[in-house]
């Protein structure tokens, strides 16, 4: 069977358990889905991914949630074989276009041979310079920003270049021309960085600062093709919602919207089920990373995915015959873990469609995140790079 729209949805940073190569990023023992299962003492309500097999694909069954029997859909894991653990990383590896070399990172901070290029730039001095939470960064330099108008630079352990600004004291159309200056400087040869992160943030102090949906991703151009430019080349609909169209800068994209809120992602997802399009449906929903992973929160990232399953139901309620849904993540972020960075994992995968003859079916643990472009090219009879292997005749025969 070929279906005629794939929506595929990324729950960023939803981890699977740790990779096998886990331990050569120090996260063995990471398991981003089992930890939020185990906080919440079997208390955890997802209906409906537990519908379609997310305690079956598991290592473990998650506490509180079911083993499906049977499960709705196919269900399995997937390794990443990119060399970071990074959001771009892994959307690019889905995508057929794995980071094979590893990008620029910054333990110590940035070298002044690019800190000074962008204090010149904006006029403004640059502090802080090393890696840090970002919650804590405004909290700890907010005030003395509002003050000074200074630019609060600072990275993580991922590939990033983030830059935090109140919005009343730099404009965001200014953040984001400092930001797009700051991609100019770290694409290569000598520094390559992955993202180029606008961080605004609001509030009156310290103690009622809060980051505000103007984020914005300023990512590497991507290296090459991705199934999504082999999509768009052979003239289907390829639809970016949250920030899928900055992860690839717009390559391959026909149409996109921009999240405020995962709650905000998924209005989306549902206005786009109502469209009429022949094509791939491509979702990051971001909260669960941003809002609670990386600031370790566990309560709020198990509310975070009660709040997503309660709107998969509707999703679920609404696909057509000819509609196939795939869930996955792009990395984990385990807010039960060490530190404050994304943490090594296998991811979800889980397939659904009203007509599915192959329900209740392992798909074991792919090789590549690539393996899930490479399925949907194959649904739309699409050739591409070569990279990944179809699951597709073991959903739809």
């Amino acid at each position: 069977m070929t279906y005629k729209r794939v929506f595929a949805i990324v729950l960023d940073s939803v981890g699977a358990g740790e990779a096998p190569d886990s331990k050569a990023f120090g996260d063995d023992g990471a398991d981003t889905l089992g930890h939020v299962g185990h906080f919440y003492e079997g208390k955890l309500a997802l209906p409906n991914l537990a519908s379609l097999g997310l305690s079956n694909l598991h290592a473990t069954p998650i506490e509180g949630i079911p083993v499906a029997e049977p499960a709705k859909g196919a269900f399995g894991r997937m390794q990443e074989i990119s060399a970071g653990k990074d959001s771009m990383d892994g959307h690019w590896e889905m995508m057929g276009l794995p980071v094979k070399q590893p990008l620029s990172t910054f333990p110590n901070g940035f070298p002044d041979s690019i800190i000074d290029k962008i204090a010149e730039f904006s006029g403004r001095k640059v502090i802080v310079n090393k890696p840090y939470s970002g919650t804590e960064v405004i909290k700890d330099y907010g005030e003395r920003q509002m003050k000074t108008g200074e630019l609060i630079v600072y990275t993580s352990g991922d590939s990033v270049l983030q830059i935090a600004a109140h919005e009343d004291v730099i404009p965001v159309k200014e953040l984001y021309r400092i930001c797009e200056y700051a991609r100019t400087l770290v694409n290569g040869p000598e520094y390559t960085v992955g993202r180029i992160i606008a961080r605004p943030y609001v509030g009156p102090d310290k103690d009622h600062f809060v980051r505000t949906a103007n984020r914005r991703d300023f990512s590497l151009e991507p290296t090459g093709k991705t199934d999504l430019d082999f999509l768009k080349e052979a003239g289907f609909d390829v639809i970016g919602i949250g920030k899928i169209n900055d992860i690839f800068s717009g390559h391959g994209i026909t149409k996109g919207y921009h999240n405020e809120s995962n709650m905000d992602g998924m209005d989306h997802v549902d206005e786009v089920m109502k469209s009429d399009f022949t094509g791939f449906c491509f979702t990051n929903l971001v909260d669960f990373d941003a809002k609670y992973g990386h600031r370790r929160n566990p309560e709020g990232f198990g509310k975070a995915l009660m709040d997503f399953d309660k709107r998969l139901g509707g999703v679920i309620a609404n696909l057509k015959d000819d509609d196939l849904l795939l869930i996955t993540a792009d990395h984990g972020n385990d807010p039960c873990f060490r530190g404050t960075d994304h943490t090594r994992e296998l991811v979800p995968l889980m397939a659904y469609s009203p007509t599915m003859k192959q329900t209740n079916f392992s798909l074991g643990q792919r090789a590549t995140y690539a393996d899930l472009g490479a399925t949907i090219l194959d649904n739309f009879n699409v050739e591409g790079n070569g990279v990944g292997t179809s699951f597709l005749t073991e959903i739809a025969n």
